[in-house]
């Protein structure tokens, strides 16, 4: 695209690796061919960084310094394959040791993560196994590796590769699978609430909430963007190929209400959109790239309208502001590595911390505290963020534990609307049975923390066992 100079405040920003010593080394990502980040950073204290960025260097290093990373790996020391996810401390840079704790808990590969914005101990992922998992990390990292999560959330056919948490709503989380269904999900419950089976007919490459969550707009396989209600269960907009090629697009909102889309043109070259939802015959703007092969995936600044685009395979990430003036989306600067990336992560601004502060570079963003609770969203309020200042830093407040309270499906009445509960109570069963059955389930779920507990600790010994064997070595 012509890149047109104009004045801006944003011109000349900037990015600058850090140095070696202050990057994580030696983690063994994912190497599942799924198109997610394969990283994630929550809103800890850390210096004044946006991005945690997965290089394709045989260390895999993380490139940035002191924030809690989250990236994905498979140890395939035993018989059947340990489906991980690694917590980095964000103090703990440096090289990771084999034997540095995990989150083990899914039976296959996991696809993708999300931290929960209004809790900083909380994480979702999404796996193979066609389950997604959420996660309480202890406030001051793992000791010992976790094997249970908070809650296992059960209702896809096929694996799930995208999770995503409500913005303004506690405990809301969305999950989308190869199913080609998106489930909405409460948290607090464990109940799935929301299942969006019948409006993709082919594989949902990403999913995207609006700034107060009312709507989603999704990408697909078929070359189509929507933008859906999802309490109402409408497609409230839609635009056929709004990318030619066959390649995977993104869709992600922006803070005005329009959607931004990455993708590629008829002759694979690779594209940036943007569309106003209320008429989708047409983009507002639409650039042409370059033909590099690596799908874009687009991470945005709401508090800036700042658009940053990263390419797997790059070894670039390229800035781009959002204006309401002609061409619309604007050139600011590119940020250039020595090795290509091969995942990214987008960090709340509530992480910085600098002794300097511009009010106009650095507005109020949104902080941690939900503006609805699950139940309110769910009955059909709508909530903007709620804002915080940076001016004098963020001091992270006391997280409350996440709880799951399961409400009992046996006592739940029919809805008038069946579409709208995805739970529909059971046949009636003796109380006798009822009880044998919970028995042996009991007996079941303690058995599986047994085994996993025993592979957890043989992993930590095999760990070892080989550090001792490298020293006789040496």
């Amino acid at each position: 695209m012509r890149r047109v100079v104009r004045q801006s405040k944003f011109r000349h920003v900037f990015g600058q690796a850090v140095k070696n010593d202050q990057c994580y080394d030696d983690i063994r990502v994912s190497r599942v061919t799924w198109d997610s980040s394969f990283c994630d950073s929550k809103g800890a204290q850390a210096p004044m960084v946006h991005f945690c960025v997965t290089h394709c260097a045989s260390t895999c290093q993380i490139c940035i310094g002191c924030i809690a990373v989250s990236a994905v790996h498979a140890d395939r020391r035993f018989s059947f394959p340990r489906r991980v996810m690694l917590i980095v401390h964000c103090i703990e840079t440096g090289r990771i040791d084999k034997s540095y704790p995990t989150v083990c808990g899914h039976t296959g590969p996991v696809l993708d993560i999300d931290w929960c914005p209004h809790n900083d101990q909380v994480i979702a992922s999404g796996s193979e196994d066609c389950t997604v998992m959420v996660w309480q990390i202890p406030e001051n990292g793992l000791t010992l590796s976790l094997t249970e999560p908070v809650v296992i959330l059960e209702g896809h056919s096929k694996r799930v590769g995208i999770v995503a948490w409500h913005p303004t709503a506690r405990n809301v989380l969305l999950s989308a699978g190869c199913d080609n269904a998106i489930i909405i999900w409460n948290v607090g419950t464990g109940e799935a609430l929301i299942n969006l089976d019948d409006m993709h007919s082919d594989m949902i490459y990403n999913v995207s909430w609006n700034r107060n969550g009312s709507l989603i707009c999704t990408a697909s396989k078929d070359k189509k963007v929507r933008v859906i209600d999802p309490r109402k269960q409408e497609i409230v907009a839609e635009k056929e190929k709004a990318h030619e090629g066959a390649r995977p697009m993104r869709a992600i909102f922006l803070a005005d209400g329009n959607v931004f889309t990455t993708g590629f043109s008829r002759m694979s070259e690779r594209q940036l959109a943007l569309w106003n939802p209320k008429n989708m015959q047409e983009p507002i703007a639409l650039h042409e790239m370059d033909t590099s092969n690596g799908v874009l995936l687009p991470f945005y600044d709401p508090d800036t309208s700042i658009i940053y685009l990263c390419g797997k395979g790059d070894s670039s990430i390229r800035y781009f502001e959002i204006t309401d003036e002609s061409p619309y989306v604007h050139y600011l600067n590119t940020f250039s590595s020595k090795e290509p990336q091969r995942g990214m992560g987008y960090m709340s601004k509530r992480g910085l911390d600098s002794d300097l502060f511009q009010d106009d570079l650095y507005p109020d963003t949104a902080g941690p505290e939900a503006a609805l609770e699950a139940e309110e969203w769910f009955e059909g309020k709508n909530a903007d963020p709620i804002l915080i200042s940076l001016k004098h830093g963020y001091i992270p407040g006391k997280n409350r534990d996440l709880k799951v309270v399961k409400k009992n499906i046996l006592d739940s009445k029919p809805a008038a609307n069946k579409k709208c509960d995805l739970i529909s109570a059971p046949k009636k069963t003796t109380d006798t049975t009822s009880v044998q059955n919970e028995a042996k389930l009991d007996e079941i779920l303690k058995e599986i923390k047994s085994i996993k507990d025993t592979i957890c600790n043989q992993d930590e010994r095999i760990s070892k066992l080989e550090q001792q064997l490298a020293k006789m070595a040496v």
